[in-house]
């Protein structure tokens, strides 16, 4: 067993010292290390925090410019917009201006038409004056010529001279009385065609629509050309889905800025631009969009088609006509018959019914209503067999129309007999809508064969060296034989070629003949 050790007191106050310098070392170095942990530990954080800021800032830029970019692009499709708007309004503000040009012209051609009436007044006039100084100076000869005859006469007996004198005076009375028939005739002839002038134009100018261009194709404007390539499709499948969706072709060309639509349906083809314009608005274009589309512009369509309808018969202030009817006149808004719009070509003829039958004492509102449906078959024979005039009267049958204007409807072509004095209104009034200047248009083929037609006509009479068609066809001049052709048969030869035209050609308006005969003497000195 070991002795207990036994340390002595200096030595142990020693080792505490160094203990306590030992733990002050360790303590030192520990708290130094612990410093520089946190140190390393806050420059990390610091850089977390900085990298994490970097970040924020990256995504918030992007944000902004993000932001920035729909900005801009709003600002642009705005002010697109407000292009095309003003772009809009300027086309309207032209469509007005032409409109109101159109007006102007046409007051223009009435001025001018008075003008040339009264030129012509004033020469029938100075002619009138002119023989009947003419007439004055045969009178003094014959005069003369009798005193001679009675001097003559004078030698013979008294019963020869009754006999000479009472034959003469017998032949003077008749002559007398065929040219004061003649006078009488051509006086009630004059009143009566003055007064039915005066009816009609007065009717004319109370009624003159605007005239429209008859077309099978219209067109629609693009705002940039790439849209052709989206209006076709990939493969065509856009396109062709279009045109089974309305039933219209659609014309994709080199055209810079539209695309044509043609169809002989005006009314699928007003439809088919509809759509067109809503696509091309909307942007989305693909095939269950056009199905979409086509669908609303069809049934927009039928809503104008019964507007138009309801309007025709506001305007002519007839509140009975039956809703099978007006569907049916709505139709005609997008119909033309030889450039001229048959709506408003039933509505003027309408007009023109009602204003010579105002005149005439008879019922205007039924002269109206003749009117306004005269033309109603028109809706109709592009899907029926017949003609306009027998299909537009079974339909208003069916329907329960009065008989004054079925017949009107079926024989205001002459296709059925005319029983009724409206139906005469209506054949006059239809006339009138359509042979108005700028009512319709007439190609140049037709134009052509109808001037040949009018100088061949007048050619084939006996005595007839020359002839001229003239005026757009609106006079025809007759150049005669002077040797074959004297004054009475000229004035014969005019009034047979003005009857002829009258029977053989259709024409727009009146044809003035002009016959002249000329004599000419030459002779040379040498």
């Amino acid at each position: 067993m070991l002795p207990p050790l036994v340390v002595p007191l200096p030595e142990v106050n020693i080792a505490w010292f160094l203990a306590g310098i030992v733990g002050l070392v360790a303590g030192y170095y520990l708290r130094k290390g612990l410093a520089r942990a946190a140190l390393q530990s806050a420059e990390r954080r610091r850089d977390e925090i900085l990298s994490q800021a970097r970040q924020e800032a990256d995504q918030r830029r992007k944000e902004i410019e993000v932001e920035a970019r729909q900005e801009i692009i709003r600002l642009r499709e705005s002010f697109e917009q407000e292009v095309q708007e003003t772009r809009r309004e300027l086309r309207q503000t032209e469509r007005r201006l032409d409109k109101r040009e159109d007006g102007l012209d046409k007051k223009q051609e009435l001025l001018a038409k008075k003008e040339r009436y009264l030129e012509t007044a004033e020469k029938s006039l100075a002619e009138n004056r002119r023989c009947l100084a003419q007439q004055e100076a045969e009178a003094q000869g014959l005069v003369a010529q009798q005193r001679e005859e009675l001097h003559r006469i004078s030698g013979l007996s008294q019963e020869d001279a009754r006999r000479i004198l009472l034959e003469r005076l017998e032949q003077e009375v008749e002559q007398d009385c065929a040219e004061m028939v003649g006078e009488r005739l051509a006086r009630a002839k004059e009143t009566a065609d003055r007064k039915a002038k005066a009816i009609l134009v007065d009717a004319l100018q109370r009624c003159a629509a605007d005239s429209t261009g008859e077309a099978t194709v219209c067109t629609v404007e693009l705002p940039n050309d790439e849209l052709k390539g989206r209006i076709i499709g990939r493969e065509g499948r856009n396109i062709r889905a279009f045109e089974k969706a309305t039933g219209v072709d659609v014309i994709v060309d080199d055209t810079p800025g539209v695309v044509v639509l043609s169809s002989f349906d005006s009314v699928r083809r007003e439809a088919a631009r509809l759509s067109m314009e809503q696509l091309i608005a909307d942007g989305r274009i693909h095939p269950g969009r056009i199905e979409e589309v086509s669908e609303k512009a069809w049934n927009d369509v039928q809503r104008m088609i019964a507007e138009a309808g309801d309007e025709a018969c506001y305007e002519l202030g007839l509140s009975n006509v039956p809703e099978g009817l007006r569907k049916l006149l709505g139709r005609l808004k997008f119909r033309t018959s030889f450039g001229q719009s048959v709506l408003e070509h039933s509505l003027e003829v309408g007009r023109l019914a009602g204003i010579m039958a105002g005149e005439l004492g008879l019922n205007v509102q039924l002269a109206k209503r003749c009117g306004l449906l005269h033309d109603i078959g028109k809706a109709l024979d592009q899907e029926q067999e017949g003609s306009h005039a027998l299909l537009g009267a079974e339909e208003a049958r069916r329907i329960g129309e009065p008989e004054e204007v079925l017949n009107a409807i079926a024989a205001h072509h002459e296709d059925a007999e005319a029983t009724s004095l409206y139906t005469g209104l209506i054949i006059a009034a239809d006339a009138m809508s359509a042979s108005r200047p700028g009512a319709r248009r007439e190609t140049l083929e037709r134009y052509i064969k109808r001037l040949e037609r009018l100088e061949s006509l007048a050619r084939s009479h006996e005595g007839v060296d020359r002839a001229y068609a003239i005026q757009a066809g609106r006079e025809i001049r007759v150049l005669v034989d002077a040797e074959k052709v004297n004054d009475k048969v000229a004035a014969k030869l005019a009034r047979d070629i003005a009857h002829e035209i009258e029977r053989e050609l259709q024409y727009p308006g009146e044809v003035n003949v002009t016959v002249i005969r000329e004599c000419r003497f030459v002779e040379v000195a040498h």
